[in-house]
């Protein structure tokens, strides 16, 4: 009797979270071990997986959790013994919301149910290099294992082979930040996973990164994403395309010079005032060493008026690098946020005071987009005239 009531407890403690978020479990891919595919501290990578019903049993969305890199193997030391090196520490579920919800009402609120019944998986970021790093020495001083291409391969293969995938008649990969910009490095691997006549698209959620100078005008981040590059022995992974072209193939690891090489069809989801971007690429602390901009980096509305001018800026250098895109599909909002646009985020994703643009919700543009409907191409007004986002 006491283990019926733990079971009947159980599941209404599911049902009642689950009205909001759906509760999936954490599948850890111990098989990848033996093909070298793990994170940094040489453990298995992992992902959760929500089953297709009815009519999205054939479509599949998959997204790359976000997470940053480091540039040095010591902070690689530090980064491994956290969810983002290693999966004993990640959780043994993940709640799907937004883009990933199974709620027909709010995935999304439109009168077209785009994504809410397919395949859905969320890959969990273990590796800090965007999911392209692959060096075959394990250094014995650290035990610290680069390998985030290898375990991209690996979560495909058993997704495609194993859960069925490989039949999809519609297919998406997105990702956040980090793995956004995954989602547009592997754009093109991913679309030969699937037949030359299913719908398969990629989604990059505030991970379009530019290669933009500091204040004083010095190349942060470009020295950091090329150390990142080195590290990871990354270079061999990027769009051969970028690389051939390129004297310096670390640049082709910028969403700006990457995507210009992509065929398959990009969207990118973004903030012209990207609050990681404006903190680490435009003011990173070592040109601000009296702390002049720490207020303005935290809230865009204490900025001082110079300040303001110099985040127009970066917002002009930020829409020319994207308009070098030429025809893809864009949601650019006026958000002073990085993570705050997240895809996976209900109340940005598809909710009643979703950022808009054009009268269109993320959720709406997205799914216009994806089946054709209409393309989209949509830029929030400058600050302060766009939408106030909370």
């Amino acid at each position: 009797m006491a283990a019926v009531y733990v079971v009947l407890v159980s599941l209404l403690f599911i049902w009642t979270t689950t009205e909001a978020n759906l509760i999936v479990n954490t599948t850890f891919l111990e098989s990848s071990i033996a093909k070298g595919a793990v994170c940094l501290d040489g453990s298995a990578p992992a992902f959760n997986f929500h089953p297709g019903t009815g009519s999205g049993v054939y479509n599949c969305l998959i997204q790359l959790q976000g997470g940053g890199w480091c540039d040095s193997a010591s902070d690689y030391q530090d980064r491994a013994t956290n969810e983002y090196g290693t999966s004993k520490n990640i959780s043994k579920i993940c709640y799907f919301m937004g883009v990933l919800s199974n709620d027909s009402q709010l995935n999304p609120v439109n009168k077209y149910l785009d994504f809410y019944n397919w395949n859905r998986v969320k890959v969990r970021y273990c590796d800090g290099s965007s999911y392209i790093g692959d060096i075959e020495e394990v250094d014995p001083a650290t035990n610290l294992h680069f390998r985030g291409a290898r375990i991209f391969k690996a979560i495909m293969d058993e997704l495609l082979y194993h859960k069925g995938m490989i039949y999809a008649e519609n297919a998406i990969l997105s990702g956040t930040s980090a793995g956004g910009m995954g989602a547009i490095l592997h754009c093109d691997k991913f679309r030969l996973f699937f037949s030359l006549t299913g719908r398969v698209k990629c989604i990059s959620d505030a991970g379009f990164f530019i290669n933009a100078k500091t204040i004083t005008d010095e190349p942060h981040i470009k020295e950091y994403f090329k150390r990142v590059v080195a590290l990871h022995g990354s270079a061999k992974n990027l769009p051969l395309s970028c690389t051939f072209l390129s004297l310096d193939p670390s640049l082709c690891f910028f969403p700006q010079y990457a995507a210009q090489h992509i065929c398959t069809p990009l969207f990118i989801i973004n903030s012209a005032y990207d609050s990681w971007q404006i903190n680490n690429s435009l003011v990173p602390e070592s040109v601000d060493p009296q702390h002049v901009w720490d207020t303005c980096k935290k809230d865009i509305n204490k900025c001082s008026p110079s300040q303001i001018q110099t985040l127009q800026d970066f917002r002009l250098t930020f829409l020319d690098a994207l308009n070098e895109l030429g025809p893809r599909g864009y949601f650019i909002s006026s958000c002073h946020f990085h993570h705050g646009i997240e895809i996976e985020v209900q109340s940005y994703w598809s909710d009643n005071n979703s950022p808009t643009i054009a009268n269109k919700t993320i959720a709406e543009a997205v799914g216009d987009w994806f089946f054709g409907r209409s393309g989209f191409q949509g830029i929030s007004c400058p600050y302060p005239r766009g939408k106030f986002c909370q």
